[in-house]
């Protein structure tokens, strides 16, 4: 099964978070590649886990992600 992955890059801190669209995983990493496997093994993870939940009907595409800039009037966030 293919899920996307949302892969942002924090400049200021360099750090890499990645997101997966449709499932709670969201990891933290140095790299984009490390982002990327440990995403993976965050899906792997959750589908383990899975068993000792309770049964959830599971889509073929879990989710569509967006990503949407917006402008925000900087005397508006203080």
């Amino acid at each position: 099964m293919k899920y996307e992955v949302i892969i942002e890059y924090d400049p200021e801190t360099r750090a890499y978070c990645a997101t997966v669209a449709g499932l709670p995983i969201i990891v933290d990493a140095d790299s984009e590649g490390e982002a990327l496997r440990l995403a993976k093994e965050g899906i792997e993870f959750y589908f383990e886990d899975a068993s000792t939940r309770p049964a959830v009907p599971h889509q073929e595409r879990p989710a569509y992600a967006k990503v949407v800039t917006v402008e925000v009037d900087a005397g508006a966030t203080r």
